[in-house]
């Protein structure tokens, strides 16, 4: 992987807040953020019920179109 491509990574990391990023001169310290990952983990759950009935739904129209 290049050095850009894994800095845009950490930068949509940091953005999603899953990292925590921090320069001391040269250095750039990266920490994991626990509490961004239950954020992203209850955005998730909110959609995935909804995605489901979708996804029912849909499947309910094919096995009828079947028939």
């Amino acid at each position: 992987m290049s050095l850009p491509a894994f800095s845009k990574h950490l930068r949509v990391l940091e953005r999603a807040r899953l990292i925590r990023r921090r320069r001391e001169g040269r250095l750039h310290l990266i920490r994991a953020r626990p509490a961004g990952a239950k954020e992203a983990q209850q955005w998730m759950t909110r959609y995935i019920a909804g995605w489901q009935s979708s996804f029912d739904a849909l499947e309910r129209l094919l096995e009828h179109d079947s028939e």
